[in-house]
């Protein structure tokens, strides 16, 4: 029975959404980079303006483009590396077989000296040594197109993708900024562990093709929390929210909204309307950015609030639903406490909204989620 569990898949169930989010990239990436590719250097009837190994490459750019293959110096310099080897191989190598595989031999051994291991580089060898008429006619020129100007073409696309879609690509590197543009680590992957000693990890599980080191920070932060999850019990936001809410209309004024920070002194105030559904949250640097006299490095973070604020009509007062936030994160009472971490670690927010059918039944803050991981380690005592 475990032999037959081992055939199985092993890759976790991805959403319906994001296969059809892949599917649509590889359409988009593969159908621009063919049209890109039609050159009358290149014989549209042989179809190598879109080379096969092309859709392995789609394959790693929009379906896994976390994957240390899929970033851009593997794919770009992998296959580009892979042709200028096939092409060698097959300028020498007469026997079919012996051309195919010395091709791809050769190529995988360059590709990891190069630190540009890409598995579709294996098919461009493998084309090349296929195609011995072609190479003749395109010689070394087949590296440079199709090849590698497909592949940046590719990336170029994936990177647009991603972009567009609210995915990451490239990922980034492990002494990158973090999002708030100071040299700290995330917080969920200030691990104490450097660079080197992440590697050694990957290195020594034999890893390192699979996942990057920022990869690695991000899992060992993720599973960090998941496991305060195990001494704390199963807490949730219905279980340490605030409840007694303070919201505001979407048409209450500033003046209002700042008379209502100061009676409470809440740094968030949500809107919602008058059947209880919620339309967004203001913090307050919104009012800072009204007042203060750094409004121009502000407009530029909150560059969508912004927006919606000077291209209302002058001729009313500036209005809650003007400078209300509608992209930040939201929970549900179930929310466990490990997934509400990193909501308020590493986005740009005091609060994060409970919602329950549309409808604001709480909030957490950050002070909420202080209190409960301290009463978490009082009873672990």
């Amino acid at each position: 029975m475990s032999i037959l569990r081992s055939l199985g898949p092993v890759v976790p169930r991805a959403s319906t959404r994001e296969a059809l989010r892949a599917g649509l990239g590889a359409l988009v990436g593969l159908g621009v980079t063919g049209l890109f590719l039609l050159s009358p250097q290149i014989d549209p009837a042989l179809g190598l303006y879109l080379v096969a190994p092309f859709g392995a490459s789609a394959v790693l750019l929009f379906a896994v483009p976390n994957s240390p293959l899929a970033q851009p110096w593997s794919a770009v310099v992998g296959n580009t590396l892979a042709a200028l080897v096939g092409v060698a191989v097959c300028m020498f190598v007469a026997d079919p077989l012996g051309r195919v595989a010395l091709s791809v031999a050769l190529a995988i051994v360059v590709m990891i000296l190069a630190r540009a291991v890409h598995p579709p580089a294996g098919a461009v060898a493998m084309t090349a040594a296929l195609n011995p008429e072609v190479i003749e006619t395109l010689g070394f020129r087949f590296a440079l197109a199709p090849i590698a100007v497909g592949t940046l073409a590719l990336v170029a696309l994936a990177v647009l993708y991603a972009r567009l879609t609210g995915r990451h690509y490239p990922f980034r590197q492990f002494h990158d900024r973090n999002p708030h543009g100071t040299e700290d680590a995330a917080p969920n992957e200030r691990l104490g562990l450097s660079e080197e000693e992440l590697t050694g990890i990957l290195e020594r599980y034999r890893q390192s093709f699979n996942l990057g080191v920022e990869d690695l920070a991000r899992l060992i932060g993720a599973a960090e929390a998941q496991a305060v999850t195990h001494r704390t019990g199963p807490i949730t936001a219905a279980d340490m929210m605030s409840r007694d809410l303070v919201t505001v209309a979407p048409e209450t004024s500033l003046a209002q909204v700042a008379q209502e920070f100061r009676r409470h002194g809440f740094t968030s105030l949500p809107v919602v309307t008058g059947d209880g559904r919620y339309l967004g949250v203001i913090f307050q640097i919104h009012l800072i950015m009204r007042a203060g006299d750094d409004a121009a490095r502000l407009k530029r973070r909150f560059l969508p609030a912004f927006r919606r604020l000077t291209d209302r009509r002058r001729d009313r007062p500036v209005e809650a639903q003007d400078i209300m936030s509608v992209a930040g994160p939201r929970a549900t009472p179930t929310t466990p406490l490990a997934a509400l971490m990193p909501m308020l670690a590493d986005h740009d927010v005091d609060a994060v909204p409970v919602l329950k059918h549309g409808r604001i039944t709480g909030i957490v803050t950050r002070t909420d989620l202080v209190a409960a991981l301290a009463r978490a380690g009082l009873r672990d005592r």
